[in-house]
């Protein structure tokens, strides 16, 4: 069984986006202290509104 993938938020913000229009810099910034991690890629960031389906990094 697989986990639905969803997205929540403004999507134009989210990682997946700025990866595929190139803006390496720009996410230098939002991932420089990971906190969440988002269920459908696996990408880190530092706040929940930069991913698609987020959930907290465990510590």
């Amino acid at each position: 069984m697989t986990a639905q993938q969803t997205c929540k938020g403004d999507h134009k913000g989210h990682l997946c986006v700025l990866v595929s229009k190139g803006k390496i810099d720009e996410i230098r910034e939002l991932v420089r202290e990971p906190r969440y991690i988002c269920f459908n890629c696996g990408r880190v960031a530092d706040s929940e509104a930069n991913l698609c389906n987020p959930m907290p990094l465990g510590k």
